[in-house]
């Protein structure tokens, strides 16, 4: 299943926008500011032209509100809809590849940069695809996609009404769910290299109770200094990435 918005959708940035070119997507017009020049424009501008995707200049203040705050670097790229998969699609690529499935679920992350970082490392570190609830969480952005620096054009994301029945439902395909909470067995004394999903929660909150609840193992990060908590993304990495060294293991 896939789900569509029916607004025009934004990418913004100079490595997002090429990284978008790049994988073939469907864009219906690129957006530049006056007087932006120099770096990787012009080769943006030539792929453009050649696919005969419209070239339009807009003023810096245009820009600027159509892309909400994000850092776009004079240029912009505007496209029908943004596609979310859905967790099946996400246990198909895994399938594909002939690798136990390996998922990010992100439990109440609210910042767009936040979650755009997680979206960029999970690509970095092989993730299938990261689950995100309807409710209370950042979406696909200009700002998070501004912050994945591309990663959205090779790593799927999924949307769902319920993070707590979507944890059921991936326990009972095998998957085993390890929450990230200061409560929880060193990360590193788990075993990861089969079917995992992890889920991150906000670095004020953590991960709600029922989420938790539902979770095989908490896993937590030991924390050596006078503060008590990491940022979201940063911590997200180092577990994706403690994965990603089991997994590599002969």
């Amino acid at each position: 299943m896939v789900e569509q918005d029916t607004q025009l959708q934004i990418i913004v940035g100079r490595n997002a926008v090429a990284e978008a070119l790049r994988a073939g997507r469907e864009i219906d017009r690129l957006l530049v500011a006056k007087g932006a020049s120099g770096g990787s424009l012009s080769a943006i501008l030539a792929q453009c032209r050649a696919r005969g995707i419209p070239i339009k200049d807009v003023s810096p203040a245009k820009l600027d509100a159509l892309c909400q705050g994000a850092v776009h670097q004079g240029v912009a790229i505007q496209f029908a809809a943004q596609q979310y998969c859905s967790v099946d699609d996400l246990l198909a690529v895994a399938e594909e590849r002939g690798e136990p499935p390996f998922l990010i679920l992100c439990d109440k992350i609210e910042d767009p940069h936040n979650l755009g970082a997680i979206l960029r490392t999970a690509e970095a570190c092989g993730a299938h695809g990261v689950v995100l609830p309807k409710r209370h969480s950042a979406s696909l952005t200009p700002a998070t996609a501004k912050s994945a620096s591309g990663a959205l054009e090779y790593v799927g994301v999924a949307r769902v009404t319920n993070l707590a029945a979507e944890i059921d439902r991936l326990k009972e395909k095998g998957v085993w769910v390890y929450g990230a909470d200061m409560q929880g067995t060193l990360w590193h004394e788990i075993d990861y290299t089969g079917p995992v999903a992890l889920v991150i929660g906000s670095e004020g909150k953590g991960i709600g109770p029922l989420v938790a609840g539902k979770c095989d193992a908490l896993v937590r990060l030991p924390m050596l200094g006078k503060i008590n908590s990491l940022n979201a993304s940063v911590a997200a990495g180092v577990f994706m990435y403690e994965v990603a060294r089991q997994r590599m293991q002969p």
